[in-house]
């Protein structure tokens, strides 16, 4: 493992324009659950399967017990950032990267200091009124019983993440492959691959090194020119930007 994390390093060094590509196995660290593992939320009894729970057509049909599940399982507003979002951010600041590409809807990657992050699938931090599109923080969410509703106008107020039924932003989208596009690295940390279409921008990139670090493999691993799989908290205290 130690030749590989030295392998790691030497791409870093060498490289000049980094995208990191991150999932959800990054920020279980921070006490965040993934989707797909185990003790993931996909792995979780409910009333109905977490996959229907966080679609539109159940936000629409089903409000009340959407925000319910949403309170108690999407938002983690105590969380820290660990050290692979620190990371990420050191190496934006060095001026090695380019910026994170992430499925995650924490918010972490900004706490951390990142200041470009192209978030596929929105932020559990910015929450809209549906009526007068009044902004809203997470905590007034969290702290909302029932349907969360506009202090001005009294519309319901929606989290700002893509849903299942919903399409990506056109502008994140549009931001994010351009960056894949101008790396000469592509580090894919803590996803499964298995979601789309985000898992189908790696096929824009065409840069020198692709690798992935994820705890178990992924269908993509035979692309890649470096293959870690191993726990975050093993890699990156080794590694410096």
């Amino acid at each position: 493992m130690d030749s590989k994390i030295e392998q790691l390093q030497k791409i870093i060094d060498d490289a000049r324009h980094i995208v990191f590509f991150t999932g959800a196995g990054v920020s279980t660290d921070s006490g965040i659950p993934d989707f797909r593992s185990q003790d993931g939320i996909y792995h979780q009894k409910y009333k109905y399967p977490p996959e229907e729970i966080i679609s539109h057509s159940f936000f629409m049909d089903r409000t009340e017990e959407f925000f319910d599940f949403y309170r108690d399982r999407m938002l983690y507003l105590d969380a820290e950032p660990n050290e692979v979002h620190r990371f990420i951010a050191a190496a934006e600041k060095a001026g090695k990267s380019l910026g994170a590409v992430t499925q995650n809807i924490d918010g972490l990657h900004q706490k951390a200091g990142s200041k470009k992050v192209y978030e596929l699938h929105g932020s559990v931090m910015r929450n809209y009124c549906e009526k007068c599109r009044k902004f809203f923080p997470a905590e007034y969410i969290k702290n909302s019983t029932g349907i969360p509703r506009c202090d001005a106008c009294g519309g319901i107020i929606k989290p700002d993440v893509v849903l299942y039924e919903e399409g990506l932003s056109d502008a994140v989208v549009s931001g994010a492959v351009a960056a894949i596009q101008s790396a000469d690295v592509l580090i894919v940390l803590g996803t499964s691959l298995v979601v789309y279409p985000a898992a189908g921008f790696l096929r824009y990139f065409g840069g020198k090194h692709l690798v992935l670090i994820n705890r178990d493999e992924t269908s993509y691993d035979s692309m890649a020119d470096l293959v870690i799989h191993d726990n975050f908290s093993n890699i990156f205290p080794k590694l410096h930007v």
